[in-house]
């Protein structure tokens, strides 16, 4: 599959920025990330990390996913396609509100590595680690909330729920 991304100039009204709306090349996009989710390795990466990645401090990371081992390996494919994918938002190459629709892994993945973000942040001297999850996550968790006021509370117990 071809991929061709347009990239889009806001457009002014009376000196505000507008919102865009989706095009094709945003749903293009959208149906590409989400074949690339459908690689076999990327789903066992995927089903690890959505039943047995339950680290939230540095040290039970070190201890789950050990450098070099297959969980630090399908940890970084979960995590790095996240980051890749939420970096299209923030760079304004994808329409925010139509990943939002159909995209709720992405904040599935931030609820897990919330906690720990920070403290690998911290340990490797690197503050742009996962930002653009973290962003897109935040805006994520605004735009739910003004979809279904409780919707972000129950799913973020649910998750939070798995990772004990």
């Amino acid at each position: 599959m071809k991929l061709f991304l347009s990239f889009r100039k806001p457009t002014f009204n009376g000196g505000s920025i507008m919102e865009t709306h989706a095009t094709y090349d945003d749903v293009n996009l959208v149906l590409r990330l989400y074949d690339l989710r459908r690689e076999s390795r990327m789903r066992k990466a995927r089903d690890w990390f959505a039943t047995s990645f339950k680290a939230r401090t540095k040290d039970e990371f070190d201890a789950l996913c050990p450098a070099g081992s297959e969980e630090n390996t399908y940890f970084r494919m979960v995590v790095s396609y996240w980051e890749m994918a939420a970096s299209f938002i923030s760079s304004q190459v994808l329409n925010q509100e139509l990943f939002f629709q159909s995209g709720r892994e992405l904040l599935f993945v931030w609820e897990k590595v919330r906690d720990l973000a920070p403290q690998v942040r911290e340990a490797t001297k690197d503050p742009s680690f996962l930002r653009n999850l973290e962003s897109v996550a935040n805006s994520y968790i605004q735009w739910l909330n003004k979809q279904s006021p409780e919707a972000y509370s129950a799913f973020t117990a649910r998750v939070r729920g798995m990772s004990r």
